[in-house]
């Protein structure tokens, strides 16, 4: 499957999930298998971009031509991705952790009580940070993945964190999403939206390019 080209453009991609620990075996972690990342990724790179894909904990070989940094946690996915730039691009499909342990206990947490408390603090906000950079990319994109009002919480999120685009779909839902080979997509813009797929996640990641390339500014 073949695009519009992106040679001499540079791509920061991130992907996968994030994982917060804590203790030195456990951690707070979701879902995301890092299928949708990496496929655009791959695409991006196969049209000629030099991409940088920052990949949380995840199983998955690095595409061909693409320089990969993995991480384990929000923080250093954030210190990962704000290294990365300047970019033409930045497209952020990972399901990073809101939430992480104030504390990371430094050893094994023992069973002893009926109820444990866990105290969480928020994460940094790596896509409304890269949107507010000074070395802030020509096009910055989002991902929403979400169980319900899909295009209220998207919209939401396109407008409070100043991105260009949110590609948004439905998790939850048999055969999409999170572990699955196939997802579908709504992308929304500030006057627009279209619907992608449903499709595998290789189709998708050029479809999404394909509306990234339409949606660059002249």
């Amino acid at each position: 499957m073949s695009g519009a080209s992106l040679a001499g453009r540079r791509l920061v991609v991130s992907a996968g999930p994030t994982f917060e620990d804590i203790d030195p075996v456990r951690f707070i972690g979701n879902r995301s298998s890092g299928k949708m990342g990496f496929a655009i990724a791959e695409a991006a790179a196969r049209r000629g971009a030099r991409v940088v894909l920052v990949a949380g904990p995840v199983a998955l070989a690095t595409p061909a031509g693409v320089e990969r940094i993995d991480v384990r946690s929000a923080r250093q996915m954030r210190e990962a991705v704000i290294g990365a730039l300047p970019a033409d691009a930045y497209i952020g499909a990972a399901a990073v952790a809101d939430y992480a342990p104030a504390q990371v206990a430094p050893g094994k947490i023992k069973k002893k009580d009926e109820q444990l408390t866990l105290e969480l603090v928020r994460t940094p906000d790596i896509l409304a940070e890269v949107a507010a950079h000074p070395q802030r990319p020509t096009l910055v994109v989002g991902f929403a993945a979400e169980t319900h009002d899909v295009e209220f919480y998207a919209r939401g999120k396109l407008e409070k964190k100043r991105v260009d685009l949110i590609a948004a779909n439905r998790v939850g839902v048999a055969g999409s999403g999170f572990e699955s080979d196939d997802n579908a997509l709504t992308v929304y813009w500030r006057d627009g939206a279209r619907a992608l797929g449903p499709a595998p996640k290789t189709q998708l990641a050029d479809e999404l390019l394909d509306l990234i390339l339409a949606r660059w500014p002249a």
